[in-house]
């Protein structure tokens, strides 16, 4: 007889999270949604008492897609606008995963089966009840029709092998294969409403009724994509737990400093020499978070043969000053990214990794007096051009020219998911989570014309251990030897420095394995 564990909370070891890259096909004209949140619900009022005045948040906008899970751009401030209006069956704190639709769980003994214990009486926005066959059907859905964040497909399977309805309120999930990862990559991905997209053959296209329904804290009342402003409205059905605000909105605004200092925006991000001007104002609050993110270059080999040498790979490395780009860019708010890829603040870092301190000698040496020209992609923003222009400056140095090309970063996003690049300056994040998120990276086909047969076995292997010790020891010798092999050359991350007015909202906080307190789901609900 097959026996199973039961699982409160699982810890933050687990998890994974897409690199983003990609991009939605949008439609161009100004889309208004009225979320169906007439309802009969005899839930508390927001703030407590319906005669207080709205609690309404605004933050800096800009077009970051419809946010259902088809359609948002694939950065953060897409995904995580999705997330306020669609659910999944667990959540992340400040500790770890809690649970959420799922109010409890059980895995069996051999990893292999899930069955997840839904919340009684959750609504879609639309007033349907959700059941157990809302969750079987985005599980079956999801295989054939891709979300943008999908960590389902993991080198090229779909992790789940099939789904049984055991009741209204129990799905059971069985997987192909035991991962120490996967309970997260399922228990984070959205649900979505059965009864409107069963009929829909292409979701990335479809613009009718409902594309915007989920069962989340919030409903999206309108979305204008040229203006980039959204604004969301409490969901007066929900079943979880109570808004602390009625609106959120967010608008465009030129200037974020300015727009916060006259009040038009909540919440920003300074940089370092703007700190001193608001933390010993006690008007505001000030909370900073070492980045899961990090500037990188991205090399394609398939398009530029000198790249698969390594020691062409290892002197552009050496050529770099990241230390300088932090000083010049961030004003000295940051840190070297590892080599190996996962960050410092995580709790698998391996600190024995090899480093590449500006070294010109170094480099000259690796490169051997090649003269190279390379054409680099970046985005448009005035950091990203200024990086681009320090590397090309560092470059020379050595005998290698750059010719800096720079886009709107859907553009360049589109470019990296394409290949149409020789190098890309990017800044991806997701790096605080559970490190099977360097398969994604690292795996066979991530990288144009780069394959190791040693990385490879080893993420197929450290994917299979369940045994958490022996799985981060060859976590640890994957650092090692992808810093080694610089198939990517890793930069830097910054540091947030988030400014807010704590006296019209103080709900802020940090995800385990994230740094943006506006991109978190719990930052707007009470706890």
């Amino acid at each position: 007889m097959k026996t199973y564990k039961k699982q409160i909370i699982i810890t933050s070891l687990l998890i994974l999270l897409t690199l983003l890259i990609g991009c939605s096909q949008e439609q161009s004209q100004s889309e208004t949604l009225k979320g169906s949140a007439e309802n009969d619900s005899s839930k508390q009022a927001i703030n407590d008492n319906d005669t207080m005045e709205e609690k309404i948040i605004r933050l800096s906008g800009g077009d970051s897609g419809l946010p259902n899970p088809f359609r948002h751009v694939s950065r953060g401030p897409g995904i995580s606008k999705m997330h306020l209006i669609y659910d999944s069956l667990i959540e992340k704190d400040e500790e770890g995963n809690i649970p959420w639709l799922a109010k409890d769980w059980e895995i069996s003994e051999d990893g292999l089966e899930y069955i997840f214990f839904l919340e009684e009486d959750v609504f879609w926005q639309d007033g349907e009840l959700l059941t157990a066959e809302d969750v079987k059907f985005t599980f079956d859905y999801y295989k054939k029709h891709s979300p943008v964040s999908n960590a389902l497909y993991v080198h090229d399977e779909y992790i789940i092998e099939s789904t049984e309805v055991l009741d209204a309120l129990t799905v059971k999930i069985t997987l192909n294969s035991p991962n120490p990862s996967y309970f997260t990559d399922v228990g984070f991905m959205r649900i979505i409403p059965k009864h409107i997209w069963e009929s829909i053959e292409d979701p990335k296209s479809y613009d009718g009724e409902g594309k915007v329904i989920g069962s989340g804290p919030f409903v999206m009342e309108s979305y204008n994509l040229q203006e980039g402003t959204y604004r969301y409205k409490a969901f007066d059905n929900y079943w979880g737990l109570n808004q602390k605000v009625d609106y959120i909105e967010w608008v465009p605004v030129s200037d974020t400093i300015m727009a916060f200092e006259n009040e038009e925006i909540d919440l920003i991000n300074v940089s370092a020499d703007l700190i001193s001007r608001y933390k010993d104002d006690s008007e505001f609050t000030l909370i900073s978070k070492h980045s899961y993110h990090s500037y990188r270059l991205l090399l394609n080999m398939e398009k530029r043969d000198e790249l698969k040498e390594l020691n062409i790979r290892q002197g552009m490395a050496y050529a770099i000053d990241q230390q300088n780009l932090i000083d010049v860019v961030e004003r000295g708010s940051g840190e070297i990214a590892s080599m190996g890829y996962v960050p410092s603040v995580h709790y698998w870092y391996n600190n024995n990794v090899k480093d590449y301190e500006y070294n010109l000698e170094q480099a000259k040496e690796l490169l051997e007096d090649t003269q190279l020209t390379f054409e680099l992609l970046t985005g448009n923003s005035n950091d990203e051009i200024r990086i681009a222009e320090l590397i090309q400056n560092d470059f020379r140095e050595v005998g290698i020219e750059l010719k800096i090309e720079s886009v709107d970063n859907r553009a360049r996003d589109g470019a990296v998911v394409e290949g149409k690049y020789e190098l890309v300056l990017i800044n991806s994040g997701g790096m605080g989570s559970d490190p099977s998120y360097l398969s994604n990276t690292y795996g066979e086909g991530s990288l144009p014309g780069y394959y190791n047969e040693e990385i490879q076995q080893l993420l197929i292997e450290q994917d299979k251990e369940l045994d958490n010790d022996k799985r981060k020891e060859l976590v640890f010798q994957l650092q090692e030897l992808i810093a080694e092999e610089v198939p990517i050359i890793m930069l830097y991350g910054p540091v947030d420095n988030n400014v807010y007015r704590h006296g019209h909202y103080d709900g802020w906080m940090f995800r385990y394995d994230h740094n943006k307190a506006t991109h978190n789901k719990l930052s707007y609900l009470e706890r």
